[in-house]
């Protein structure tokens, strides 16, 4: 229920930051002013003793996000791959939130495997393991399939989490309509879209049927990417609520120490797990969305083991060759052609300036360009780029909320494995690759192929079209439009050109 309840939640949040000792670690990580400080410190510190207590063992921001539930986690984890934003002990602090909570109990565990799938644990595997990593939505089991011996990872969700996440989710909406009504300026970001998409995202995230459908999906996808690896379903091991893949072994990206005992290149990785995230989205239209540490591993032979496939991206073509274009363009320092994308999509209204708002663009460029590698950043890009768009009207693109957060972790990710590699000099070749495929003569006469097939499909139905216009021709009442007959001619006309055409075009293509 969506209602002024929620305020006790919102207040009970800034209240176990508090009571933790989590405000003042954040404040400091993000270097705040001390207009802000004393401001915030003289609202919540009366209601402290609503907050959570947490566990005490546990450093003062995770344990303030830990005792606040799932969606304070996943902002979490957010937070654990930006090092440049919130410093490195802070980060590697909050790690700790991407596979290493709580479990609960074995007893719940396979009473949910039981439930699921109808067969106990000692039935389906030899063997069935304590937890091996547990997240804020389910935990993870190591086991070996009775019939075949093969090691498989066995996930399993936690026990209620769907009504705990519909709380946190209640009570976003509130913030939402509240900053909506005390800021009408704010409206204009759609806060309330935001949240109901991040709710989108998460909610299919509690389904692990819609994750394995997912994950074979983005297997299919990458099958031809070298130097990575999704594990292979076993559906008939995977439910609602449980998910079975083969087993991933490997060492974690996140672990350094363990990457360079094991003599791989870390730099390699750090342009490979760019590259991969990049390929997916402008080449797939459909993306891995939480590619955290938690979430990825290194093999012996170097490959990228990608899991957990609970956030998953997708966006049109159409919105792809957007993006595409806008990246191009900025790594080109072609400030007016990505002004003019801009206006193209309508992300910009059309009342605006397209030339100032180029020489805005340029502004955001220039400075960043003219860092050394190890600063330029795509985060930093896109902090610049929001308060451009902001003066010029710009609306918040829902559909690019996920690929522009995504695109930040993917860059904190590669950064913690080569704080020098330079993003844009990796990102390069594969946009150029992407705007040269789908950009061009050659992607306009595919896309003119595409669309007269499509047409062409209509030809069946140009007989029926036809006769109905004679039909309603020798009808006098109501009276029709006097070139019926000959509109259907043309119809039938048009279709068997375009039939012809599409063949044509297929064959050529």
């Amino acid at each position: 229920m969506r209602g002024p309840h929620n305020i006790i939640r919102l207040v009970r949040t800034g209240a176990t930051f508090e009571r933790t000792g989590a405000m003042k670690v954040v404040l400091d990580a993000l270097d705040a002013g001390p207009v802000l400080r004393i401001a915030l410190r003289v609202l919540v510190w009366p209601f402290q003793w609503l907050g959570y207590k947490g566990d005490m063992s546990m450093p003062p921001a995770t344990r303030a996000l830990t005792a606040l539930g799932p969606a304070y986690i996943k902002f979490g984890q957010v937070l654990s791959t930006r090092p440049d934003v919130v410093g490195n002990d802070m980060a590697q602090q909050l790690r700790v939130l991407q596979d290493q909570l709580p479990p609960f109990s074995m007893a719940a565990a396979k009473a949910a495997i039981q439930s699921e799938l109808g067969a106990s644990t000692d039935d389906l595997f030899t063997t069935f393991s304590e937890p091996v990593a547990a997240a804020s939505l389910a935990q993870v089991h190591k086991a070996h399939l009775a019939d075949t011996g093969e090691a498989v990872a066995v996930k399993v969700l936690r026990p209620g989490i769907e009504k705990a996440f519909r709380k946190d989710i209640d009570a976003f909406y509130f913030a939402a309509r509240a900053i909506e009504f005390l800021s009408p300026s704010s409206r204009r970001l759609r806060p309330i879209d935001v949240v109901t998409h991040f709710e989108g995202i998460v909610m299919g995230e509690l389904d692990l049927r819609l994750e394995s459908s997912a994950a074979a999906e983005f297997a299919t996808n990458t099958e031809g990417d070298e130097g990575f690896q999704v594990p292979r379903i076993r559906w008939h091991l995977s439910s609602r609520r449980v998910m079975t893949l083969d087993w991933a072994e490997g060492a974690s990206i996140g672990d350094n120490s363990a990457l360079d005992a094991a003599g791989l290149d870390r730099s390699v990785l750090a342009t490979r797990v760019l590259q991969l995230f990049l390929n997916q989205a402008l080449r797939d239209g459909f993306f891995h969305g939480d590619m955290h540490q938690g979430n990825l591993k290194v093999a012996a032979n170097g490959d990228i083991i990608a899991y957990d496939f609970g956030i998953m991206g997708r966006i049109d073509e159409y919105t792809r060759r957007v993006y595409a274009e806008i990246l191009f363009g900025f790594i080109r320092k072609d400030y007016q052609r990505v002004a003019e994308v801009h206006f193209e999509a309508g992300y910009v209204p059309a009342d605006q300036d397209v030339d100032e708002f180029a020489r805005a663009l340029r502004a955001v460029g220039e400075p960043i360009f003219g860092m050394d590698a190890s600063h330029i950043s795509m985060a930093r890009l896109l902090n610049y780029l929001f308060e451009v768009t902001e003066r010029f009207g710009m609306e918040t693109r829902t559909e690019l909320i996920l690929l522009q957060r995504t695109m930040v972790v993917v860059e904190g990710v590669a950064r913690s494995l080569d704080p020098h590699m330079n993003i844009w000099q990796d990102a390069k070749p594969v946009v150029e690759n992407y705007i040269k495929q789908s950009i061009g003569p050659k992607a306009l006469l595919r896309d003119l192929g595409k669309t007269m097939m499509i047409l062409s499909r209509f030809g069946p139905q140009l007989p029926r079209i036809a006769e109905e216009a004679l039909i309603r021709r020798n009808n006098p009442t109501p009276p029709p439009a006097q070139n019926t007959i000959a509109d259907g001619i043309k119809w039938m006309l048009l279709g068997a050109g375009l039939v012809g055409f599409g063949v044509w075009i297929s064959a050529v293509l």
